[in-house]
């Protein structure tokens, strides 16, 4: 049905390599994979194998889950978009251990959850390349406004700055992503 690599960390591994919850959902249990280095593991690549079908109006989604916290969304594939790499955000830890018996207790372990959901009640196909541009444009609108108040003026509660502070900005801008290649990826996250 699907496959998984971790990139610079593993071989791929097949459905097998996952515990089969039901129909729909599997879980690889981290702890066998990476012990509790679990955090460490930050893309995965997961695909459709070739002779499976998925139905077009059905995704493979996919979620992270930190010790003791609910599972997270990262991302999902479909048949119009059958493999992805998909950044893993691990929440933060949190619960406290879970008694397996009554006299014994084991650490809970970090899991990724795959399972078959229906496409439009998905979020988004790629959660981490949203939160990414999100940041991105936060910090060129940081940059931006850092600029401005460098020129402006104060009339009351407002601020007062030149007409053509966009254009003196965005060239300005412009030069120093043509001088130094690397500028621009200090906005990047």
């Amino acid at each position: 049905m699907f496959g998984v690599v971790f990139p610079n960390r593993s071989f791929p591994m097949d459905i097998s390599s996952f515990t089969q919850i039901d129909t729909f959902h599997w879980v690889l249990d981290m702890n066998t994979f990476v012990g509790e280095a679990y955090d460490q593991i930050r893309e995965m690549c997961i695909f459709l194998l070739n002779n499976f079908t998925l139905p077009p109006d059905k995704a493979l989604a996919v979620y992270v889950q930190s010790p003791g916290s609910p599972f997270v969304f990262c991302g999902a594939v479909t048949l119009q978009r059958p493999s992805a790499v998909l950044s893993l955000i691990w929440p933060e830890p949190g619960g406290q251990m879970l008694l397996t018996a009554p006299d014994a207790s084991a650490p809970l372990s970090a899991k990724i959850g795959v399972s078959v959901e229906d496409l439009a009640a998905l979020p988004s196909l790629d959660v981490a390349a949203e939160k990414k541009i999100e940041r991105l444009a936060l910090k060129v609108g940081e940059n931006l406004f850092n600029f401005m108040q460098s020129f402006c003026g104060v009339d009351g509660s407002k601020l007062v700055v030149p007409m053509d502070i966009l254009d003196r900005w965005f060239k300005k801008f412009q030069e120093k992503a043509k001088r130094d290649p690397e500028y621009l990826k200090g906005f990047a996250l």
